[in-house]
């Protein structure tokens, strides 16, 4: 399946740009991001673009949407890949109206002007646009928690604790009532924990590398037991294309790492690793500090990626052991970063 112009929203981000880095290697279909430059938002993160003929930059909101009807209208895109989103959780609990605004009322304007530019009307694709795709990027927090044992399937009821996570269900939703009601060509992937090259600094695997380095206090919240499921970043990418380029129409597919460990394993390993790769006197796991847990912290998140290991073939290529020994050591090529 051959798409010409891709629209990748919040490209300059973390994923986004993981994934662009991507398809300019592999693919030579024109690649458009959007990207409205928030704190989460880095060219650093694109430069090595730049120059390319078929790589183009737009600085924009996607809570315009006039701007984004009329970039839809211009540009005539016919495949997007949508990762823009306010994602922070802590930022969600103190100042949750702008992930109202980016991640429910911003996928809205994209689903609209997709609908607008790709179809007649409701199950009429347009001739031109019969191989349109709209992939939505969402995440495991929107099925809430879970206990010590159990996985989230595709069939899992929604459960969001957060201002962010209900944000991403909206959102979710949204995707999919375009697809049900309007027949527009979704696809919707829900993945866990990602981490890798350009994470931002405020995440919790840059942040414990940051403070370790610095010599700070490395902070895990609670008694540091609250258990995750660990994507390296390229491997989500290599998913999300997957499912673009093969996946069912209306379909979600969860994209998880099968790498569950907890807050306080990711400290300790991080912490070893610098032993080894930039010791000094002290043993980095000497400055680990517990401080008090956040609001609604879920206790566990878990994919069972069985839907797309199985129909789309996809496998991850990295375990946490391995992804992580890869992100540190770009985080110390790249300390800028930090």
């Amino acid at each position: 399946m051959k798409h010409n112009k891709v629209l990748v929203t919040g490209g300059a981000g973390f994923i986004g740009s993981n994934y662009v880095a991507m398809i300019m290697e592999s693919q030579q279909q024109e690649v458009f991001v959007l990207d409205k430059l928030t704190y989460a938002g880095n060219l650093k993160n694109l430069e090595q673009f730049s120059a390319k003929n078929n790589y183009h930059f737009i600085q924009g909101d996607i809570c315009d949407a006039t701007f984004i009807q009329n970039l839809f209208e211009k540009h005539q895109f016919d495949l997007v890949v949508h990762f823009a989103a306010e994602s922070h959780v802590d930022n969600s609990i103190s100042g949750p109206s702008e992930f109202i605004q980016t991640n429910i009322v911003g996928t809205f304007n994209l689903l609209q002007a997709a609908y607008k530019t790709w179809m007649n009307g409701p199950n009429q694709l347009k001739a031109t646009f019969k191989a349109a795709r709209f992939l939505h990027v969402s995440t495991d927090e929107v099925y809430g928690t879970l206990g010590e044992t159990g996985l989230f399937t595709e069939t899992t009821s929604y459960a969001p604790n957060s201002p962010y996570s209900a944000s991403k269900a909206s959102s979710d939703f949204l995707v999919r009532s375009y697809f049900h009601t309007y027949g527009l060509p979704v696809v919707t992937t829900n993945c866990s924990n990602n981490y890798g090259p350009n994470q931002h600094k405020e995440k919790l695997i840059p942040t414990i590398i940051r403070k370790a380095i610095a010599g700070e206090p490395i902070p895990i919240y609670g008694d540091g037991k609250n258990v995750r499921d660990w994507l390296y970043v390229k491997d989500h990418c290599t998913g999300i294309q997957l499912a673009i380029e093969q996946g069912r129409l209306g379909e979600t597919y969860n994209i998880g790492g099968r790498n569950e460990r907890e807050n306080l394993y990711i400290a300790h390993t991080i912490c070893d690793l610098l032993d080894e790769l930039q010791p000094k006197e002290q043993p980095y796991k000497d400055q680990i500090t517990f401080v008090t847990d956040r609001p609604g912290h879920d206790f566990r998140y878990a994919i069972d990626a069985s839907k797309i290991e199985n129909e789309l073939g996809w496998k991850a290529k990295e375990n946490f052991e391995s992804g992580i020994n890869k992100t540190i050591q770009w985080y110390l090529d790249n300390t800028d970063r930090l």
